[in-house]
């Protein structure tokens, strides 16, 4: 049976447009209703980590990219959502911190996870003079840690598949930042693979395929086409269908349109 796999930046439970209360619980419930194989999410908030189980009844593995923090300090998860509270529409994730998350059905089973750093200190030296960047753009890649996570999956068949979940930074100025970051997490997971072993690369890109230098690699590299959209749901060692946004009416929630990104999912296998 064909694996259904499914990508979402859910802009941190946030509405569009968004309202002083937030929707991530309803979010995570809905993209699960009905029983994917694989999700992957972006835009978490650090505290949501601790409940994505229970609202998708699925395996979570999360992966904490920024630290909640109060101005320079971190702390408590806890105390970055009773701020965002006070009007969850405005602060987004200014207390939060940022995590992404990777959500496997448990007719699967997770066999190990590894993290990276996309935009460490010493990989922005060595592209920014690759790609002669000013200081301006060398400071904004540095503002948020981003990080790509992976999970080695059994499958309930008895294959096993290498997933791989990453939020690539967002710089308007300079798509080559996220494509740089989008180049180094598929190498890292390409890495992690083991022979002949089945790769999904998922996540928010945040660059354009037909922008994106390494995406059109990666395709002629084995993988598969992407959608023309910045989430990317990308697939080596196994079929995939065209992936597919889902239409506007089906990420609404008692007339509330869920998030400013629509969740993009395959059939793989």
């Amino acid at each position: 049976m064909p694996l259904l796999v499914r990508t979402w930046n859910v802009f941190h439970g946030n509405a569009v447009p968004p309202e002083r209360r937030g929707f991530l619980e309803e979010a995570v419930r809905l993209v699960a209703a009905d029983d994917p194989d694989v999700v992957c999410l972006q835009e978490l908030p650090v505290w949501s980590l601790a409940r994505l189980e229970e609202w998708s009844g699925m395996t979570a593995v999360g992966a904490v990219a920024a630290p909640p923090r109060l101005g320079p300090l971190r702390w408590p998860a806890a105390l970055g959502r009773a701020a965002t509270e006070l009007d969850h529409g405005r602060l987004r994730s200014a207390f939060t911190g940022q995590a992404n998350a990777i959500l496997v059905s448990r007719r699967h089973r997770v066999l190990d996870t590894r993290e990276l750093v996309l935009n460490d200190a010493r990989f922005r030296r060595a592209q920014a003079r690759w790609l002669r960047l000013d200081l301006v753009t060398r400071l904004a890649w540095a503002a948020e840690r981003r990080v790509c996570q992976a999970a080695r999956v059994a499958l309930a068949d008895g294959r096993r598949v290498l997933v791989a979940n990453l939020h690539a930074t967002s710089y308007a100025a300079d798509e080559r930042l996220a494509d740089a970051e989008l180049r180094r997490a598929a190498a890292f997971v390409e890495a992690l693979a083991r022979p002949g072993e089945p790769l999904l690369v998922c996540g928010d890109a945040n660059v354009l395929p037909e922008r994106s230098r390494t995406i059109r690699d990666l395709v002629a590299e084995g993988f598969s086409e992407p959608a023309p959209r910045i989430d990317v749901l990308l697939a080596r060692g196994l079929p995939a269908s065209p992936p597919a946004p889902w239409p506007l009416q089906r990420r609404c929630v008692a007339g509330r349109l869920l998030s400013d990104h629509a969740p993009v999912e395959a059939l793989v296998g």
